[in-house]
């Protein structure tokens, strides 16, 4: 269909059901579609490591995953429709990545011209965090629980992204009795969840640092996050959490 400006521009949902049955095998769980080109010697830092970094685990939590290289994504004026479009729409609409689940597959979809790799990968494994979430084993989301109920009886600062510092304010702004557990309590602990994953797929993959600032969470609090998805979600061979458990590191 045509944007507001007649450039062409197709929705993600309807890309997502023409695409999958043209979607190319990287393993039994992930496949992928270029909808721009990308030089062979460049996929596999797209598709082959940012996949094989991931834990056993994970994989396994995970539905069937499409995964689409689009020149650009923009978001319609509704603000809640996305399309691929091949010329590099306003600041305001560009897309970074987006994702059409269905009961069994889910059709990632990333804008990757004029992107760096790095930018590229953190939207990898924010969109499959975003996927975990939703599909954390109780065991895990109850470790997770009483991790952050420690955090708030200390009053510890900080979040590691924005989304879940945003929704850390609006529960702390309840009394304290009402900030460990109800609706609040539950959408705070799943964004804090999927922004720390994000955080440790992403530092199983490649050398990242993370960005100090007032905002962020002190570094043995954050640590102490990451000691915990280790023991749930335990790396691949080759695949470290902390520098010194690195013997082989990929970098960017």
């Amino acid at each position: 269909m045509p944007s507001e400006n007649g450039r062409p521009r197709t929705s993600v949902d309807e890309l997502s059901r023409r695409l999958r049955s043209e979607m190319t095998p990287i393993n039994e769980k992930f496949s992928y579609f270029l909808a721009f080109p990308v030089a062979e010697e460049d996929l596999r830092q797209y598709l082959q490591d940012p996949v094989e970094a991931l834990p056993e685990v994970v994989v396994d939590l995970l539905p069937q995953v499409g995964i689409v290289l689009a020149p650009f994504l923009e978001r319609a004026s509704t603000r809640t429709s996305v399309a691929m479009v091949h010329e590099k729409p306003p600041e305001p609409k560009l897309v970074f990545s987006t994702r059409v689940e269905a009961a069994d597959f889910a059709t990632l979809f990333f804008t990757i011209q004029d992107e760096q790799v790095s930018d590229y990968h953190y939207y990898f494994y924010d969109e499959l965090a975003a996927l975990i979430s939703l599909r954390c084993p109780d065991k895990a989301q109850d470790a997770w629980h009483g991790l952050l109920r420690e955090e708030l009886s200390a009053e510890v600062h900080g979040e590691v992204d924005e989304k879940s510092w945003h929704l850390k304010q609006t529960l702390l702004r309840r009394p304290m009795a009402a900030r460990r557990d109800g609706k609040p309590f539950r959408a705070y602990a799943r964004q804090s969840f999927e922004d720390t994953m994000t955080l440790y797929l992403h530092g199983l993959c490649c050398d990242i640092d993370v960005e100090t600032g007032p905002r962020q969470l002190p570094s043995r609090h954050l640590r102490k996050r990451l000691e915990a998805l280790k023991g749930l979600f335990p790396p691949p061979e080759g695949h470290a959490v902390f520098p010194e458990d690195a013997n082989h590191r990929h970098r960017h």
